[in-house]
């Protein structure tokens, strides 16, 4: 990867996709010291000429510009996953490291291909999954691996999207541009429980087409299998509908634990709340994890009723417990942390090639694969 002599020299941002998006990200990156934004290529879009204006940076024709521009160093790829193949590899052969949104790219072979041609110009070829910067991602991963709760029993994912702002037309129900829900959308989930509970492999998986649309497909949905014999195979379901009213809009996730289980709202998740079964020791490791969360005693275990048992199993505890975290903070102003975060661990591993990274190439290649395989299964049990 290339280095450079100073963290002080400034990094030079190229950007092809300038959205509404786009324009949120971009914002979030310029944050990050020593970061310009030179140019934004091939759109008119008013996001895009507002852009310009607003950080003194030039609005090219075309990619090809772009990428072949003196002053920039990195390429950040907001555009429909069916470009990011062809832009990436531009960018990459220019000698420029690349951040594109999800999914990587269409299918595993134009990833494989994309990561091996950044890996052997020394360049970045990173998709921006940036749910593993969560400071919640990282507490969940603490309470798996510590088994605060218990072992880790079972998971889902139900995400009731809006579809008011994807007409008929968009782009978004075209396989050939989004390569469907899983691969468009999913990656980022599919990279979350795999932070958590290591590989998974696919067991089952489903896709709805909407009555009368012209084969729009607009709920899919998979079980994944994780752990093993040894460590125990454990079962996540993943559900995805784009058939809601935008008010109706929600996410949620559930993780079952021996001793409890903790649900987590929204897509990048903001909140959760906790309920389990806990001795004194475990309250106090629990309020450690979760500065600040408010917890409700449900009810109070003796006497006759200690110790519990469960899954063949006897444990001691002196409560029933809830715990909510989370409820105070502005879910925007969460992911957009998220996304200077994202960038800056980027960034620094330009400077520094050798340094650790929470988000690699791999894992943009990981996550399109499992959702690769999730879509071939779906589309071979509906032929």
């Amino acid at each position: 990867m290339k280095t450079t002599a100073s963290e002080d020299r400034t990094i030079g941002l190229g950007v092809v996709g300038m959205g509404g998006f786009g324009l949120f990200a971009v914002q979030q990156f310029l944050q990050t010291p020593h970061t310009k934004l030179i140019a934004i290529a091939g759109s008119k879009r008013e996001e895009a000429i507002v852009a310009a204006k607003r950080f003194g940076a030039e609005n090219l024709a075309s990619i090809d510009e772009l990428v072949n521009h003196p002053d920039v160093d990195l390429i950040y790829i907001a555009t429909p996953p069916f470009l990011h193949y062809e832009q990436a590899m531009l960018a990459l052969n220019a000698g420029k490291h690349v951040i594109c949104e999800k999914p990587l790219a269409m299918n595993p072979e134009q990833g494989r291909e994309m990561i091996e041609t950044a890996r052997a110009k020394g360049l970045l070829m990173v998709t921006n999954l940036m749910q593993r910067y969560n400071p919640m991602f990282a507490r969940v991963k603490h309470l798996i691996d510590k088994n605060l709760l218990g072992d880790f029993l079972h998971g889902y994912f139900e995400n009731y999207a809006g579809d008011e702002g994807l007409s008929p037309e968009h782009w978004f129900w075209d396989r050939t541009k989004s390569g469907g829900i899983f691969i468009e959308h999913g990656v980022h989930f599919f990279d979350m429980f795999t932070g958590w509970l290591g590989n998974g492999t696919l067991k089952a998986s489903q896709v709805v087409k909407r009555p009368n649309s012209n084969n729009i497909e607009d709920q899919v949905q998979a079980t994944v299998e994780y752990g093993d014999e040894v460590t125990g195979k454990k079962l996540v379901n993943f559900y995805h509908g784009f058939t809601q009213t935008g008010r109706m809009d929600r996410q949620e996730m559930r993780l079952l634990f021996e001793r409890g289980d903790i649900t987590l709202f929204e897509w990048v998740p903001t909140r959760m709340i906790m309920r389990c079964a806990v001795d004194e020791e475990t309250t106090r490791a629990l309020m450690e994890l979760f500065p600040g969360a408010q917890l409700n005693v449900t009810a109070n275990i003796g006497g006759k009723d200690r110790p519990l048992r469960g899954r063949h199993k006897e444990f001691d505890a002196y409560q029933q417990i809830e715990l909510r975290f989370g409820f105070g903070d502005e879910k925007q102003h969460i992911y957009s942390e998220l996304l200077r975060l994202m960038f800056r661990d980027q960034i620094r591993a330009i400077h520094y090639p050798e340094s650790h990274r929470i988000i690699t190439e791999q894992n943009g290649l990981n996550s399109l694969m499992i959702a690769t395989e999730a879509d071939r299964m779906a589309r071979n049990q509906s032929v």
